[in-house]
């Protein structure tokens, strides 16, 4: 049974670890439920859920955060276990990640997952595998799995994975690979922690990379200096775009251009939760300062740039959902800048955005009962 979203209905959900931050007191101005130009309508609940992709039949891949991968028809809110997933490590940050599908998929069945997974030592890392999604009398089942990507190095801790995924125009295989808490691998080249990752659909390394004629995994390497990416998306131009939280005051949005170093821990518009200082960008101008900084945080989580035609009037903006802010945002892109556009208070934390066939924007709940919710235009 479906039901329209009430504003009321709150889950006192906090942020994991780092990324607890101190909500914007400009989402008390943001735009209520009365004021939407969308109704909110819940299609069904999921445990913790992290990430969604659509398929070209309509239904979609939903993923938990224990290890659970699901099929969900969205027309009747019914799921069914995907099986075959590969084993995670549970736990903090830590789990089954993003879920997304070969731009040929309908020829070739293809899925990409990201997820946490155990490494020698009391140490975890995130990995990137890919396998067949096939279909029979026993239910969906993954077949062939391979893993074609991992952090290097698997490091202690529970925290920044990031491992967003994204298929780019170029057909190239895009990866958030965030820092772990450790600060100084963004900017090591030795590891690919704290950077963007560019790849083959198959995990092997394109030859037009900007540090292709380095030893592994520094040939993977697109950008670095970043920190907690949790979203990544393409705009109308080819022009790749990633969300980062930031340390204490300090969320980005960045406008990504090859081999381009953002910054930390060197620099950031925020500081440590220490209360230690970090220089801000404008004292180092030879590190990229981000198109928008959020010094009053949205703690933000998924990410789309729109192009679909159930919102005309949207066409082209980004769409971000948010953590501590409990919003979603929408950010305006002008050629090479952005700006915050507009922020509806959704009242719960929002942990994944996406695009519908239809052109509706869907949104996941963060959370032990998160929701799936379908925005169609009023």
């Amino acid at each position: 049974m479906t039901r329209t979203l009430a504003l009321s209905i709150a889950l006192a959900l906090l942020p994991l670890g780092a990324c607890a931050q101190t909500p914007d007191p400009a989402a008390d101005a943001a735009v209520q439920a009365d004021n939407w130009p969308f109704t909110a309508t819940e299609v069904a609940r999921f445990a913790a859920p992290w990430a969604m992709t659509f398929l070209p039949d309509g239904r979609a891949l939903v993923t938990e955060k224990a290890g659970v991968l699901k099929l969900t028809d969205v027309a009747s809110g019914q799921s069914l276990d995907v099986a075959g997933v590969p084993a995670v490590a549970f736990g903090g940050q830590g789990g089954l990640g993003d879920v997304i599908t070969h731009p040929d998929f309908a020829g070739n069945r293809l899925v990409y997952l990201s997820y946490a997974e155990e490494g020698a030592d009391d140490t975890r890392g995130a990995a990137v595998a890919r396998a067949r999604l096939v279909e029979g009398g026993n239910g969906p089942a993954l077949e062939g799995l391979e893993v074609i990507w991992r952090q290097v190095p698997y490091t202690t801790g529970r925290g920044h994975y990031g491992h967003r995924l994204a298929f780019g125009p170029d057909g190239k295989l895009w990866i958030s690979s965030s820092e772990r808490q450790k600060f100084d691998p963004a900017q090591d080249m030795a590891s690919n922690l704290g950077k963007i990752i560019r790849l083959n659909d198959d995990g092997s390394v394109p030859a037009d990379n900007p540090f292709a004629d380095q030893p592994s995994p520094t040939n993977q390497i697109w950008s670095l200096g970043h920190r907690s990416v949790l979203g990544i998306a393409f705009d109308g131009n080819g022009q790749l775009w990633e969300h980062e939280m930031g340390p204490k005051g300090g969320d980005e949005l960045n406008r990504i251009v090859k081999g381009g170093n953002y910054g930390y821990p060197l620099v950031s518009n925020g500081d440590h939760y220490d209360g230690r200082v970090i220089p801000d960008h404008d004292t180092r101008p030879e590190f990229i300062a981000p198109t928008v900084t959020w010094r009053s945080v949205i703690s933000p989580a998924g990410f789309i740039i729109y192009n679909g035609s159930a919102f005309p009037q949207w066409q082209g903006s980004g769409f971000i959902g948010g953590l501590s802010s409990k919003s979603l945002v929408r950010v305006a892109f002008d050629g090479q800048t952005a700006r915050e556009a507009e922020r509806f208070a959704m009242g719960e934390r929002i942990r994944e955005v996406e695009q519908g066939p239809d052109g509706a924007i869907w949104l996941l709940q963060d959370g032990d009962a998160g929701r799936l919710l379908k925005l169609s235009p009023k």
